[in-house]
């Protein structure tokens, strides 16, 4: 695992001072463009305490590893923060890169300006962090995000420097997350007592699963239909300490009851956890965007689409899909890859994905995907032949059998995973190879539609040899 370094430069460091809480920023991306220092709220913040706690838990899940902890002082990272203009997203994850969690402060929490939309990460130190765990429920809170220039030049002297490593799964974690999220459908709700008693009652260790059984959450040791598998239950501590503001715990995961993802709805907020499939396993190898990424028109439906975003809150795909002028199908996929260079995430409440920008290098971001690399290769070096609805792809590790359409595979990789983690270099390859078919025999790329995850119901696999077919008939027929 390689990683970079992110380096943080604040005006000045954080504080809580007589209710005033001003949050420094470092690096961001606004409206108007790349800004070293963005400003972009001012205002109270109506529900004190909960909001404070919850800022708190971002914080904390960003120092945890919650893989074999240890202590780790390098690790450090700082929280992201999105204006979105009618709200503000807090957004880390896990030094583990297992946990990712995001405040979402909602409008009705938010009284005051906003000056730009876009993002940032935000310095979150020591003292301020004593800071907000002493915040009661009456006390007031002004949150600024954002310092003014008031402030910085009267603490001459106060730059904050901050270096710290982020390693690549840290950084395939927020790509794969939003992928993985867009794919669950909420399957189950407590609300008031019935969430405190539901989480405090889950066990520290192992793997569980958990399923709706009338107002009731039920836990079990045993999958059952529409459950949520939750492994390491003590990767939800930091719910634990907003309990006592909770209205309600919402539980979400997809078909295949795999990751899971934990929201409470607090007032006039939502603090959401999303937990990988395994307490060692993070995000970054689940692999579920590279179908999307290995397609053609996927990096330049992305720089069309991107363009196109505005820091939304809601990134609507019919909208999109219209102004850009392709099928929703591709706007999907275009999401996916500026997912991958931090460009959107996925808001499980609404359905729905928002804008923002990681101040992070996309570039280098775009290149952490060594399994789509390694599949592009083996096309580059002509190892993939198409065989009917199958494909043979040549590696140095022996001849490898592949279905295109179901993502089966005879290497090691998919007999260990079975297609959970996504596909494998050789699917991918072949995948590549047979859109590429697609596209030469259909006279223009584009043309076909093709679902992400290519042609799961082998349409388009058998469109190719029909066209090789038709073609074939043509020309002997010409005289």
């Amino acid at each position: 695992m390689t990683s970079a370094t992110q380096a943080y430069t604040y005006a000045a460091p954080s504080s809580l001072v007589d209710g005033r809480l001003g949050l420094a920023t470092s690096g961001g991306r606004g409206l108007s463009g790349p800004a070293v220092a963005p400003r972009f709220f001012s205002g109270v913040v109506t529900r004190a305490a909960p909001a404070a706690a919850a800022l708190l838990g971002v914080a904390d899940v960003a120092l945890a590893r919650y893989h074999q902890p240890q202590a780790r002082p390098g690790w450090v990272r700082d929280p992201v923060v999105t204006c979105n203009g009618d709200r503000l997203r807090f957004e880390s994850f896990s030094a583990c890169g297992g946990v990712y969690a995001r405040l979402d402060l909602l409008g009705g929490a938010l009284d005051g300006e906003v000056f730009d939309r876009g993002t940032t990460n935000v310095d979150v130190n020591a003292p301020l962090r004593e800071a907000l765990a002493r915040i009661g429920a009456r006390d007031p809170l002004h949150l600024g995000v954002g310092l003014d220039e008031l402030v910085v030049t009267t603490m001459d002297g106060a730059v904050v420097e901050k270096k710290v490593p982020l390693p690549e799964r840290w950084l395939r974690g927020f790509a794969e997350v939003q992928v993985i999220a867009s794919g669950m459908d909420q399957r189950g709700e407590l609300t008031g007592m019935a969430a405190v008693r539901f989480l405090r009652g889950l066990p520290r260790k192992g793997t569980v699963w958990v399923a709706q059984a009338g107002r009731e959450l039920k836990v079990s040791d045993r999958q059952a239909p529409g459950s949520v598998q939750l492994a390491g239950p003590n990767r939800l501590g930091t719910l634990l300490p907003l309990l006592r503001f909770a209205r309600s715990l919402r539980v979400y995961g997809p078909a295949d009851a795999a990751s899971s993802a934990w929201e409470l709805e607090l007032p006039g907020m939502r603090y959401t956890l999303t937990l990988s499939p395994e307490r060692w396993r993070g995000f970054s190898g689940e692999g579920a965007v590279l179908d999307d990424l290995a397609t053609d028109e996927a990096e330049d439906d992305a720089d069309v689409v991107g363009m196109l975003l505005n820091f939304e809150p809601e990134v609507e795909i019919g909208l999109l899909a219209d102004r850009a002028g392709m099928p929703a199908d591709r706007v999907r996929a275009a999401l996916t890859r500026l997912g991958v260079a931090g460009r959107v995430g996925y808001d499980l409440s609404e359905a729905a994905h928002f804008h923002r920008e990681l101040p992070y290098d996309r570039d280098n971001v775009m290149l952490l995907n060594p399994r789509l690399a390694k599949a592009r290769a083996l096309v580059d070096a002509g190892a993939v032949h198409l065989e009917g609805e199958l494909a043979t792809v040549h590696t140095s590790g022996g001849t490898r059998r592949v279905s295109p359409a179901d993502g089966s595979c005879t290497c090691e990789w998919w007999w260990d995973h079975r297609g959970s983690r996504g596909p494998c270099k050789h699917v991918l390859a072949a995948r590549i190879v047979a859109r590429a078919d697609v596209a030469r025999w259909t006279g223009a790329r584009g043309e076909i539609p093709v679902v992400a995850g290519f042609a799961r119901d082998r349409r388009t696999i058998r469109l190719v040899h029909e066209c090789k077919r038709l073609h074939a008939e043509l020309t002997a027929a010409t005289p």
